[in-house]
């Protein structure tokens, strides 16, 4: 799946953006092939993903996030981000074996 565009709006931002992460950190975190699994199902019952990654400089993220589909596109929302505390960090990367 090709993945076209970000879904930003006042309900998904303010719940990102209150830990002090960019958009542009979330952005390429989640462009660049970050780890993913599924995540609890919604309220609404729909799917959300987890991924983690590392940004342009090199800091950890933990997003939630969920895939739409609107006007003929695939368009990522994210839902929750977070820098990762350090135990987390070495567990992910246990995890990857690096």
């Amino acid at each position: 799946m090709v993945i076209s565009e970000f879904e930003w709006d006042a309900g998904n931002w303010p719940k990102c953006g209150k830990h002090g992460v960019s958009k542009a950190e979330i952005e390429f975190v989640l462009s660049h092939e970050p780890m993913v699994w599924p995540a609890h199902p919604g309220q609404d019952g729909e799917t959300r993903l987890s991924g983690i990654g590392r940004g342009e400089a090199g800091r950890y993220l933990f997003a939630v996030f969920t895939i739409r589909a609107a006007r003929g596109k695939a368009l990522i929302r994210p839902l929750s981000a977070r820098y990762m505390h350090q135990t987390e960090i070495e567990h992910y990367e246990r995890s990857k074996g690096t």
